[in-house]
């Protein structure tokens, strides 16, 4: 199969790392934190119910966004980099479509390749002196169904396909996009079950031959 647009997830995908639960540790609420993006990633919670709790919570001010934008790189998947670098020199427009904080997730886009204008992700608001103001509460990807509306708007291109390891990649089913569950970070049961393919590679060039002939 060959895909003309291809989106992945971030956490637990392009990055070893899951964002929020990393700025949790960083304040020391890793627990609780944790256990909610379980909630959310196994599909038993919406997303909404707990991206602003887990938010206000946190309060991660600039720094710390920095900080966990350096992790995403240093912790970044097997194969990642290599992956790209075919897709990108084929042609093929590649997204990242995220429920993570966009601010967070742009450094590693940059380091991939990708122009700014595909990364999909929850924009983070600071005050003047770098304190957490607030996030997009608007953004479709801080609630369930949100990437299925992201994925509908980048199908008129195209044939289209996401790749994640959790509940809410799951979603771009429902948009019409075939969908490769990645196991090689997180092995969760749900997406074994919804995905239309899916491998426990710990690299993501595992992914090569169900996305790109």
């Amino acid at each position: 199969m060959s895909f003309d647009v291809i989106c992945f997830d971030c956490d637990s995908t392009l990055s070893k790392i899951e964002g929020i639960d990393e700025l949790a540790r960083r304040v020391g609420l890793a627990e609780e934190m944790s256990r909610l993006t379980d909630l959310a990633m196994n599909g038993i919670v919406p997303l909404q119910d707990v991206y602003g709790r887990r938010l206000e919570a946190i309060k991660p001010d600039s720094a710390s966004i920095d900080w966990v934008a350096d992790l995403y790189i240093s912790e970044i998947v097997d194969g990642v980099k290599e992956l790209f670098g075919i897709l990108l020199a084929q042609g093929k427009a590649v997204h990242i479509i995220s429920g993570g904080l966009r601010q967070a997730i742009m450094p590693l886009a940059a380091f991939l390749g990708l122009p700014e204008n595909h990364v999909h992700a929850v924009d983070v608001y600071f005050n003047d002196d770098g304190s957490y103001r607030g996030f997009d509460e608007a953004s479709p990807l801080a609630r369930a169904g949100g990437k299925a509306e992201v994925v509908a708007a980048l199908k008129g291109t195209g044939s289209i396909v996401m790749v994640g390891d959790g509940k809410t990649d799951m979603e771009a089913k429902q948009a019409g996009a075939y969908v490769v569950g990645f196991g090689g970070v997180a092995d969760r049961q749900i997406v074994r079950e919804q995905a239309d393919i899916y491998t426990v590679e710990s690299s993501l060039m595992a992914v090569l031959p169900y996305i790109h002939d």
